[in-house]
């Protein structure tokens, strides 16, 4: 056979594969009514959006934590870290405000994220090859402000396409875990292109992925653009009025304040081992006959593995239980601490790691089913913004502690014990307001003459 035939007969198998992976993707993404409803449709969306983010991280992405000494890799991460919240300072204050006056034109703000990517991913496959900085960083500082934009707009759409039966966490999982799994494939492709080409190709591929991304976000059902237009059902404390947008995070209501203060303390731990972890095992080590990189390995891998368990989980949880999620993870995280911290070495490492990433996961998924139960329409793209940008500044303050404690405190047991300790006081105190505010709320019905009953906002 010639080499002509065997490479038609290598397409038609892999075109054959990719046929059959796209069928199994389409019925389970648009299983339980999700296709006809448009959640299907915006699932899918999410995977082209994860898939062109992964093609831009391959192609910016460096060595220099494995590359540089310790010291200096310390430098670079904090610097890092500092630089990855300035996309939220528009973020909360601009692009949530914007994209609650555009409910009248969803599609158009989406696609509108999507067309803006692949123009600016275009763009840095020219600065990349010309090395041209001044147009590389404005270019990539605008990919993550739209990445960060498209996430916002796809958590406040999603009530809106949600198929009778169907609960938030289980849609908000299902999108979660069908980016992760585009981006776990896309990833390792970019990479083989950057090896074989350069980054510049890459980010041309991300072009395509967006612009195909713009398309599909027009082809949205209709309702997606079509707002409420009262505020019924919007929770005591949320008020949905136009004025001081900024300040939404004042006005969500009491229970999607404590599921905020949960989920800021599962960021700040899973940003806090990422780094504290990273760092021992490089200047340190363990016992065990492992070599640091190996390790770093094993960590990253506990991690992605935590991350997808939680996704998974939150598919199979109920429609009642997000406000038992988050504080069921953040028990969970405090006493795996307190047992990892007695316990410490590679595998109480690697099993922190897990805990960590599952609980942050599991944790985001219940929060954003909270959000788009409780808040209205009017100002949910504001709060999704402010979340975000919470916590993604203690995720930052959590990392830049857990960085700091590598050089300072470099006895695992300690680390983990005064982190368990801090988590066990978080949830001690969240406990004590959820259980004054449910008293108050019985006093109030008791005085009103209504039944004494539990508080049914959980």
């Amino acid at each position: 056979m010639s080499l002509w035939s065997r490479t038609r007969a290598m397409g038609r198998s892999m075109r054959g594969v990719a046929q059959k992976a796209g069928r199994a993707t389409r019925r389970a993404t648009h299983a339980g009514g999700a296709g006809g409803s448009g959640l299907g449709a915006l699932i899918e969306l999410g995977a082209l959006n994860s898939a062109g983010d992964a093609l831009i991280a391959v192609a910016l992405a460096g060595t220099m934590f494995f590359s540089l000494d310790v010291q200096q890799a310390r430098g670079q991460v904090a610097l890092y870290l500092l630089v990855t919240m300035a996309p939220f300072a528009l973020v909360a204050p601009l692009i949530g405000p914007v994209l609650d006056h555009m409910r009248h034109a969803r599609r158009i703000a989406i696609a509108g994220t999507m067309l803006a990517r692949g123009l600016l991913c275009w763009g840095m496959a020219g600065a990349v090859l010309h090395k041209d900085p001044v147009t590389l960083m404005p270019a990539a500082f605008g990919a993550l402000v739209l990445s960060k934009a498209f996430g916002v707009s796809r958590s406040a759409v999603t009530p809106r396409v949600l198929p009778d039966g169907l609960a938030l966490v289980t849609a908000n999982a299902r999108a979660s875990f069908t980016g992760l799994v585009a981006a776990s494939i896309m990833a390792p492709l970019g990479a083989g292109l950057v090896a074989v080409t350069n980054a510049g190709w890459a980010l041309r591929v991300a072009t395509v992925v967006f612009m195909v991304g713009a398309i599909s976000a027009m082809r949205l059902p209709s309702h997606v653009d079509t707002p409420d237009t009262t505020d019924a059902g919007a929770p005591e404390g949320a008020r949905t009025d136009d004025r001081g947008r900024w300040r939404t995070l004042l006005r969500v209501g009491p229970v999607v304040g404590e599921a905020m203060l949960v989920n800021a303390a599962l960021r700040a731990f899973a940003g806090f081992l990422i780094l504290y972890l990273a760092f021992l095992l490089r200047t340190k080590g363990f016992v065990q006959p492992v070599s640091p990189n190996i390790a770093l390995g094993l960590l990253a891998a506990s991690a992605g593995a935590g991350g997808l368990a939680g996704t998974g989980l939150g598919a199979l949880v109920k429609a009642r239980a997000p406000r038992a999620i988050v504080f069921g993870t953040l028990a969970t995280a405090t006493v795996t601490a307190a047992v990892c911290a007695a316990f410490f070495g590679l595998i109480a490492a690697l099993v922190v790691a897990f805990v960590g990433a599952l609980g942050q996961s599991l944790g985001k998924l219940g929060l954003d089913a909270i959000v788009q139960r409780e808040i209205g329409e009017e100002v949910r793209s504001s709060t999704f913004a402010v979340t975000e940008t919470v916590h993604q500044l203690v995720w930052v303050v959590g990392g830049l502690t857990g960085l700091g404690m590598s050089i300072v405190a470099s006895n695992g047991h300690l680390a983990l014990a005064a982190v368990a300790g801090a988590l066990a006081l978080s949830l001690l105190t969240l406990a004590s307001r959820s259980r004054s505010r449910r008293a108050v709320r019985r006093r109030e019905r008791a005085a009103e003459g209504e039944p004494s009953v539990a508080d049914t906002t959980a």
